[in-house]
């Protein structure tokens, strides 16, 4: 292990040649992969609409992103992902986090050749998400054994390669948390302590659910230094609810900025726009969390992408920063959330005994 640096799927590398970093996003991505492998995943409805009885393309994009198309979220396509990769390191990006674990059909080795073929940082996933998204046998596998596949993850190879995760994450819950989910959020804080690696947490769609992740990471032993909790544009509105959050410790993530619809996944959440995710962390930033503030654009539809209408892995860079200063954020501060706190939370800090090993 090496401590205090940064594990991408090229090597460990030094925090401070990350530069300007996304800290949630996929460049490949599968739902439902082991049902689908399986061959028991249920079928795509029809479109409703004959507009998007055809491929997904860039014209009927927009009414996809609204309506859904069976196309839209698999990004499958290394070509692809390396021209849109491309699009963020011209505009200054330096690293990008994947955090496509083996639930959502990770692939190691297409992930080291996008790296390769851009020269961007790209750290790999691990671990689990959402219980609909399990393996088939998740309720046997015990939690020691969810600990040593994420160990191995990281510390030797994923899936029989010598490609390492760098990140124990997306993982994956939903409000209220089922027990296989908080088996795989214990062992993954467990694992988090084992290796070194940070902790990267998808949460419910409920305001209580972030608080209810930090416990189960602090009960498994894990540190709140050393987890990131995303998702929050499409979670936490109340801004004492962001200071509660941010009181324990953790790394709090806006990692849906270009979202600004008012329909987010069909679910009644009223999504912030760009310019109110700068407030959040701008107030943040004033009540003196501004060390511990991530953000990205978790893109995981085609419909996000330059390609198909979206804004794609630069948007940040090339649009919401503009916003950031107008609004009064210091370079000082950008400098902050783009690229200190990135390179602080990523390189791997000293493995620590295991929590459950007395």
């Amino acid at each position: 292990m090496t401590v205090g640096r940064v594990r991408t799927v090229l090597g460990d590398v030094d925090p401070a040649t990350l530069g300007r970093t996304m800290t949630h996003e996929h460049l490949l991505i599968g739902f439902g992969r082991w049902r689908r492998e399986a061959g028991i995943l249920a079928g795509s409805a029809p479109p409703a609409l004959p507009e998007l009885a055809g491929p997904l393309t860039w014209e009927n994009s927009g009414l996809a992103r609204r309506r859904g198309h069976p196309d839209n979220s698999a990004l499958d396509d290394v070509d692809l992902a390396v021209s849109e990769a491309l699009r963020f390191m011209r505009a200054g990006g330096g690293a990008i986090v994947d955090a496509t674990n083996p639930d959502l059909t990770r692939n190691p080795h297409a992930l080291r050749a996008i790296a390769e073929r851009t020269g961007l940082h790209v750290v790999m996933g691990c671990g689990h998400y959402v219980h609909g998204h399990h393996p088939l046998d998740m309720d046997a596998r015990t939690v020691d054994a969810l600990v040593a596949e994420i160990v191995e993850d990281v510390t030797r190879g994923a899936d029989g390669t010598e490609i390492r995760a760098g990140v124990i994450g997306e993982i994956g819950s939903e409000y209220p948390m089922v027990p296989n989910e908080v088996r795989a959020l214990g062992a993954a804080a467990r694992a988090s302590r084992i290796t070194g690696a940070a902790l990267l947490i998808h949460p419910g769609r409920d305001p209580r659910a972030p608080l209810e992740t930090v416990r189960v990471v602090v009960e498994a032993g894990g540190a709140t230094e050393r987890t990131i909790v995303g998702h929050l544009d499409r979670t936490l509105f109340d801004p004492a609810d962001m200071l509660a959050l941010a009181r324990t410790g953790c790394y709090l993530e806006w990692d849906l900025f270009g979202d600004e619809s008012s329909y987010y996944a069909l679910a009644p959440i009223d999504m912030p726009n760009d310019a109110t995710r700068i407030d959040h962390l701008r107030r943040l930033i004033a009540e003196g969390f501004g060390e511990r503030l991530l953000v990205a654009q978790d893109i995981c539809r085609k419909t996000s992408l330059c390609r198909y209408g979206g804004l794609g892995y630069a948007h940040i860079l090339e649009n919401v920063v503009p916003i950031m200063r107008r609004k009064g954020m210091s370079e000082d501060e950008i400098e902050a959330i783009l690229v200190r706190n990135p390179a602080r939370v990523l390189a791997l800090a000293a493995p620590a005994p295991d929590p459950a090993a007395r």
